[in-house]
């Protein structure tokens, strides 16, 4: 795809901390208008990522380009054609609604001839037209987050970078946003997220999970789930749950095994093959077992085997 075509173009970033690697050769390509999410651990790379796509942070080597301007040469132009909210809200809780949009809007250079255009648009999408008086330390999580959306796109970014923006605030308000950041979407802009929920990584056009510096995984939601599972998923009703898993952690043929809700996730090379083979090692081990079958992988468990665990020769991944 043409760089023209992308809003994000990475190559070969790296980050290095002395002898720490943070950030080790990612490449990535983001297309106009896409929703796409950035998942992994802490300590992963993710808000070192973010600080050198924001301009923030410069990159130890590599290249990257966020709105058609280089982050290492041009972090200026770079920060003037993006939006950024951190899960912090990035607002000021002593300053009133209209105070913080005012002051938001000095900082992103929005000319005084739409200003109370662009600010009447906040306060519309942030669902608080007559509240613009309040103090914003004294609003509702969900009402913080809204507002901190509306300082971030005062300038109409085409671009908008996202840090565990969800974080703290209930699921209600949670899915209100993501109905905000796809209807951005649909109008043009494109959304780097960071999220720890898994749920919400579902409504992200394409996702990369990130491990130790390297992307690990990257695709569509349904692509991960059905490709990047290094093996094969078994959903296992026993009891006790905790010997369960302490015994199969060390069966032959299972690559991992996790308590998953009143259940057991386990990864195999072969789910038909492994059934029976299971359900036998149990019931030696004392462990009853009230059924074992094939499952689809989630988000998490995707996630939990590219992460952690071992790898299909039954070696654990360094």
């Amino acid at each position: 795809m043409p760089e023209l075509d992308n809003s994000v173009v990475v190559e070969n970033l790296c980050k290095r901390f002395g002898g720490f690697v943070a950030v080790d050769r990612i490449n990535l390509e983001i297309p106009k208008g896409e929703v796409f999410g950035f998942l992994g651990p802490n300590g992963a790379g993710k808000s070192t990522t973010i600080r050198m796509l924001c301009g923030l942070l410069k990159p130890t080597s590599g290249r990257a380009s966020v709105a058609g301007y280089d982050v290492g040469r041009e972090p200026e132009a770079v920060r003037q054609n993006i939006g950024y909210m951190s899960q912090k809200f990035s607002l000021y809780n002593d300053l009133k609604v209209i105070e913080n949009l005012r002051l938001f809007a000095g900082l992103y250079s929005v000319s005084s001839n739409v200003l109370r255009e662009r600010i009447d648009w906040a306060l519309a999408m942030a669902n608080l037209k007559g509240q613009e008086n309040l103090i914003t330390g004294t609003l509702p999580g969900g009402w913080k987050q809204r507002l901190a959306l509306g300082c971030a796109v005062l300038h109409k970014p085409p671009i908008l970078f996202l840090d565990e923006p969800t974080s703290g605030v209930d699921p209600i308000s949670r899915r209100q946003f993501w109905d905000l950041i796809h209807h951005m979407a649909e109008e043009g802009v494109t959304v780097f997220v960071t999220t720890h929920y898994m749920e919400e990584a579902e409504y992200c056009n394409r996702l990369a999970l990130i491990f130790r510096g390297r992307i690990v995984a990257l695709g569509t939601p349904s692509e991960l789930k059905r490709g990047s599972m290094n093996g094969e998923l078994l959903l296992v009703a026993c009891e006790p749950l905790g010997n369960a898993v302490e015994v199969l952690q060390s069966a032959p043929g299972v690559l991992d095994a996790a308590v998953f809700g009143n259940a057991l996730h386990l990864v195999v090379p072969d789910a038909v093959a492994a059934i029976p083979q299971i359900e036998m090692y149990l019931k030696q081990h004392g462990i009853a077992v009230g059924g074992i079958e094939k499952i689809r992988p989630t988000l998490e468990d995707v996630f939990v085997s590219v992460t952690t665990g071992r790898d299909a020769t039954g070696e654990m991944k360094p």
